[in-house]
């Protein structure tokens, strides 16, 4: 860590990935969190896995991207990174290394945990008769048939091994000498559960993991051998998940981005995990005929990987052993069989998901599907569900006679195939679909609804912190405003109208929209503290977002900072700005919280001389958001919603009990619990249940 923080003095800014290490781990200490129910516990350790999957794929891809570019340009790229391409990934593999170690400490810990519980994970050599008769038959009826297995040396080229996939290296010998050993790969169905819970054994439970299931039964797989030794070591490949989208015009942009997710399982190789216990002439022989060498990323690992099957770890009907949920509250000033119409036109209404439920932003829509008076539907899609209420209702209204208008993101990452999907179904029923701006990612979380009320036309905005997805909204913090505001409203029907005739501009004065207009307006009312501050006023900014990584907003808040404006920040994830430092930013505080639901929405308030400014957005800091992406920052005008918003605020900052300081040494300090404890996710609750009496 002393390279770390000496690079950062240097620098005055923290590597992303760098700082995306320290946020995952973050979830890690969720895991070694001993008063987190058992499962839920568990459930991190898939979490943290799922996330470093995704981290190679994306950010280490990227990275080892760089490598590759002309010599002429590699200041510029170690301008962007803070340093040499080949340090970083040394310095990532380093860290991912300890991180793995804790890993494999902490489910140690818990298979421990389990035991007290009298659940008992056990591998194939500790199955009793009965066990071993029943794990036989399973794999007999439901592995064997789809089971894929390879003999290496019957092929002159090694494999290729599927991204995702997880492998079974084996070394198959015999205790004849005559009988040489040979080796094989074998792939982990994809398509079968990865626990299987065995027979009862009294008040013990017991199940055992899929790839000991195989192991169990390699004798079997290979009965037709001379071989009476058999050793199998999980080994996985991680691959670029980029998307290459090539320039062939005789191609529409869907059929290309459909190519394009077709190639990413072929991606160029980013990182090799294995059992660290693999012998060396497997291991040495797998990465030779691979062509792999330590710019790979070669991770030793313990005898399991995929660990974010572990998400779906079985609680056995234990409720103690998982989190008691929160059932989402019904909005107080929605009525069963009252118009939602009429609620947002006598005021405007904030829905906080998963604390509030999802299902009003449906029922909205499902009103406006049948609704006589509306006109059309117009929505901005980046991710949704994969049994998605929100398209069926659009589905449904168009099918009712209202025009309706869907702008999908056909390049939101990881969700391309459905995005397609649902595409082609809206096309099929008459949905005028849009696939965005090219060269920027539509990002946005919008919707109109045009009514006819008299002889006016009433525009109703939805401006949301996050995707109308209605599984997301079950565990993402997120945040959605229904006005009819015209101050709002006619200014999101511009930006409709923009991704409808995309050479037409138009000017905002309430909505801060990317790439034109966000960075300069929060820019300046980043100044209009700073001014604020130098006349001998009160001067404060107060910013939660997923992520903090641009450069030259980093910059500015040094700049408030250093001018004495207080600056109160809540970053989930990355935070390349350094608080709290000497001479750079003494007036700058940074927490994050990881806790129950992935905290998502973003949220800035202004002082602006007590006349304070309340803004929610889709848009975190980063310059992807700021410059390459169509977002928007709105404002929150209503007293009412401005207080919800600083409650929220207020809770978190309190927070002492899921909060974690971030500071140049990213060490994850929890904050200090000293006073009645604060959780703030479970305090925002307790504050919407009581305005729901």
């Amino acid at each position: 860590m002393h390279c770390d923080r000496e690079m950062a003095k240097q620098r005055k800014i923290i590597n992303r990935e760098i700082s995306w290490l320290s946020f995952n781990h973050r979830v890690l200490q969720e895991a070694a969190d001993p008063s987190l129910p058992l499962v839920e516990r568990i459930k991190f350790l898939g979490i943290f896995s799922n996330n470093l999957d995704e981290f190679f794929k994306v950010r280490v891809a990227t990275v080892k991207r760089m490598m590759d570019y002309d010599r002429n340009i590699s200041r510029d790229i170690r301008k962007t990174i803070g340093d040499k391409p080949k340090n970083v990934l040394k310095r990532i593999q380093e860290i991912v290394i300890d991180q793995q170690r804790q890993f494999q400490e902490i489910y140690q810990e818990l298979i421990g945990e389990l035991e007290k519980e009298n659940i008992f994970i056990i591998n194939e050599k500790q199955l009793n008769a009965g066990q071993a008769e029943f794990v036989r038959s399973w794999f007999e009826e439901e592995v064997r048939p789809v089971l894929s297995v390879i003999m290496l040396h019957n092929v002159g080229k090694f494999p290729y091994m599927k991204d995702k996939a997880i492998y079974l290296a084996t070394r198959l010998t015999s205790a004849r000498k005559q009988v040489q050993p040979e080796y094989a790969l074998i792939e982990i169905p994809g398509t079968l559960p990865r626990f299987l819970v065995l027979p009862s054994d009294g008040n013990k439970k017991h199940l055992i993991i899929l790839d000991d299931v195989i192991r169990f039964c390699l004798s079997d797989v290979f009965a037709i051998f001379h071989f009476d030794s058999f050793e199998a070591y999980t080994v996985k490949i991680t691959r670029d998940a980029e998307l290459d989208v090539d320039n062939d015009l005789s191609q529409s942009f869907l059929e290309k981005i459909s190519a394009g997710v077709s190639r990413r399982n072929k991606g160029q190789p980013v990182r090799f995990l294995y059992d660290q216990s693999i012998p060396a002439d497997l291991f040495e022989y797998i990465i030779n005929k691979m062509d792999l060498d330590d710019d790979d990323n070669l991770i030793p690992g313990g005898r399991y990987h995929n660990f974010k099957d572990f998400m779906g770890f079985p609680d056995f009907g234990l409720p103690h052993l998982v989190n008691q949920a929160y059932s989402p509250l019904h909005h107080w000033r929605l009525k069963p069989q009252n118009s939602i119409f009429e609620v947002i036109a006598e005021k405007d209404l904030m829905i906080h998901y998963p604390y509030q439920r999802f299902m009003d932003f449906i029922n909205w829509l499902r009103e406006a599907a049948i609704d006589p008076r509306v006109v059309s539907i117009k929505i901005t899609l980046y991710r949704v569900a994969r049994n998605s209420k929100v398209i069926n209702a659009l589905i449904n209204a168009a099918r009712n006679g209202k025009t309706i208008t869907v702008v999908i993101e056909l390049q939101a990452r990881f969700d391309e195939k459905a995005n397609i999907y649902w595409a082609r179904k809206m096309e099929e029923v008459g949905i005028r679909v849009h696939f965005g701006i090219r060269g920027l990612k539509v990002h946005c979380k919008l919707v109109l609804v045009t009514r006819k009320e008299g002889r006016t036309l009433v525009n109703y905005a939805g401006i949301s912190t996050g995707n109308f997805h209605e599984d997301n909204a079950r565990v993402y913090s997120d945040t959605t405003l229904l006005t009819c505001d015209k101050r709002i409203s006619l200014e999101v029907k511009k930006v409709f109208l923009f991704f409808e005739n995309t050479f037409k501009n138009f000017t905002y004065k309430s909505l801060l929209l990317s790439p034109n207009y966000a960075r300069r307006r929060l820019l300046n009312l980043i100044d209009n503290e700073i001014r604020n501050k130098e006349s001998g006023g009160d001067a404060w900014v107060i910013i939660k977002v997923n992520s903090l990584v641009d450069r030259e907003m980093i910059k500015k808040l040094y700049h408030a900072s250093s001018a004495g404006v207080k600056v109160r920040m809540i970053v989930r994830g990355i935070c390349s700005l350094i608080p709290e430092e000497p001479g750079l930013s003494e007036n700058i505080e940074a927490i994050s919280i990881v806790d129950t639901f992935l905290e998502h929405s973003r949220i800035f308030v202004f002082c602006n001389n007590g006349k304070n400014q309340f803004f929610i957005s889709s848009a975190d800091l980063m310059t992807r958001n700021l410059d390459n992406r169509i977002e928007v920052t709105c404002p929150v005008y209503d007293p009412d919603l401005q207080e919800e918003l600083r409650t929220q605020i207020e809770l978190q900052w309190r927070d002492n009990v899921k909060a974690r300081i971030l500071n140049r040494n990213q060490d994850n300090r929890y904050r200090s619990n000293d006073k009645p404890s604060v959780r703030s996710q479970h305090e925002f609750y307790k504050y919407l249940k009581s305005k729901s009496v």
